[in-house]
């Protein structure tokens, strides 16, 4: 299994802060997302601060904003390659729901896990249905492998930062993706490029050791 995070990875910055453009809150969040990556703040925070600028908006009106997020090169290609090797391709990210779900059904992902924003009678609520951290981030990722039968060394993570950390420390194989330097260091290899297509090289090797074992 291929565990691919979404912000600083798939999306070159972050998705949260794309969408709060037009919501109206970005400054804000860009603001409570560096207190995060920095330790100063956890995602619950910063979650609440988020959620709250989705008051009284439709799932549809994300849906059609997000037909315009800014995503990296290869991701169909990367895809299509994890899959033609029996790796299947999740999405374990702190990006919102809606975000995963828009982006398993754009490219196949397996699947996604992430926090969710409350919705009543078709509308968010400006509150957060499920907190998600980076421990729950780990947590929830290998507890989707262990469903599968994998265990954590069958899995890679491919991510960028401070949320990846944890995953990273957990499977046998961690890609460092355009990434922070604490995430360079917790991981087995370091990719640098505009093409997510660089990583094939790693899950090669990746796919190599399991078919050795």
């Amino acid at each position: 299994m291929v565990f691919f995070d979404v912000d600083g990875t798939l999306v070159p910055t972050s998705s949260s802060a794309f969408l709060a453009g037009f919501l109206g809150h970005r400054d804000e969040l860009v603001e409570a997302e560096a207190a995060y990556a920095s330790g100063d703040m956890s995602n619950q925070q910063v979650s609440a601060i988020d959620a709250a600028g989705w008051a009284g908006r439709s799932p549809q009106e994300i849906e059609a904003w997000l037909d315009d997020l800014p995503l990296i090169d290869g991701i169909s290609e990367t895809l299509a390659w994890c899959q033609a090797n029996q790796l299947a391709p999740v999405l374990a990210t702190l990006a919102w729901g809606p975000v995963g779900h828009y982006l398993t059904r754009r490219f196949g992902f397996l699947g996604y896990c992430g926090p969710e924003l409350e919705v009543l009678d078709g509308k968010f609520t400006g509150y957060v249905a499920r907190d998600f951290d980076e421990f729950d981030k780990r947590d929830t990722a290998l507890a989707q492998a262990r469903r599968l039968g994998l265990a954590p060394a069958q899995c890679v993570a491919i991510g960028d930062s401070r949320s990846d950390l944890p995953l990273f420390t957990s499977t046998r194989t961690s890609i460092a993706f355009n990434a922070t330097q604490a995430a360079k260091a917790a991981a087995t290899s370091t990719v640098t490029g505009d093409d997510l297509q660089l990583v094939l090289p790693a899950l090669r090797n990746f796919r190599d050791l399991i078919h050795r074992r």
